[in-house]
């Protein structure tokens, strides 16, 4: 439970208060402040919790049933379970060696598995509705029909990539940085881009690096979404394709306003809420693909 008076809540500020983010980030930080961010914490928390009760309870009741006894069903509740293990692994970085905020990469861990978890649970809904399975597949070409699938399997790899380099990305500060578009301060590709060695170092703590390798990634996403869009235009799939493209588009310009913007909350948030989105039908192209 939170604090439930002015007594408990001056005495969680005032541990607050001596951990270094405070000291650091906000020494102005007011009651009101702390008991925003406390309350953003703390329902994250349990929303956690409650994800893994209204799923673990049903769960339960299935196996005791014998029905549903596909292990899949064991693997996402070992994951939720595995998720709440990582968030706690993750807060707890930010809180030693005088850290400020929690670490990059197990922030980048926690929701790559959040994702992980979306995905496997579209996919049992999906194999659970037959009704919104398409019966058709148009297409003249039994080779065409690998192609296409090989496609979607990339595009989801390639998606599911530039979600954990997007988290990279925020928890490095990176957007901060270089706030000019297209080109990265008057650059095509910025100074310092191999700045650190060893050189794969580059790859997980350089801002410039990772900054144009988001940036790059997004091209490649949008470049082979059209492709598939183009090869799917004789079959039943072409409006399934250009709405991923579509998404797509939407996503690449809302990372350029987020970008041009310094990152406000706003934007930031609905550039996040694209990329589940356009995770959450890439899954489901991928099913009815599949299916074909």
């Amino acid at each position: 439970f939170p604090p439930l008076t002015d007594a408990q809540w001056a005495v969680a500020f005032g541990r607050y208060q001596k951990i270094p983010e405070f000291m650091a980030e906000h020494a102005d930080m007011q009651i009101a402040g702390f008991k925003f961010i406390y309350f953003m914490e703390w329902a994250h928390r349990f929303l956690g919790r409650l994800i893994g009760l209204s799923y673990g309870l049903p769960f339960l009741f299935f196996l005791h049933q014998r029905k549903y006894m596909e292990a899949r069903y064991g693997v996402i509740l070992l994951l939720i379970g595995l998720q709440g293990i990582i968030g706690w692994w993750m807060v707890k970085s930010g809180l030693v060696n005088e850290r400020v905020d929690v670490s990059p990469y197990r922030l980048a861990i926690h929701l790559g598995v959040a994702f992980i978890i979306l995905g496997l649970l579209l996919s049992c809904v999906l194999k659970l509705s037959s009704r919104i399975m398409p019966t058709a597949w148009q297409i003249y070409d039994e080779k065409d029909k690998v192609k296409m699938r090989a496609g979607v399997s990339l595009l989801l790899a390639l998606c599911f990539g530039q979600i954990v380099l997007g988290a990279l990305v925020a928890g490095y500060h990176a957007g901060l940085s270089y706030n000019t578009w297209p080109l990265m301060d008057g650059q095509i590709v910025p100074e310092g881009y191999w700045a650190l060695y060893p050189l794969w170092l580059n790859l997980f703590a350089n801002i410039a690096h990772m900054q144009f390798n988001h940036r790059t990634l997004a091209y490649i996403l949008l470049g082979v979404s059209l492709w598939m869009s183009v090869r799917a235009y004789h079959t039943v799939w072409w409006h399934l394709f250009g709405v991923v493209s579509l998404v797509l588009l939407g996503q690449v310009v809302l990372g350029v306003v987020a970008l041009l913007n310094v990152v406000a909350l706003p934007f930031a948030l609905a550039h996040q809420a694209g990329g589940l989105v356009l995770f959450s039908l890439l899954v489901y192209a991928r099913h009815v693909m599949v299916r074909c």
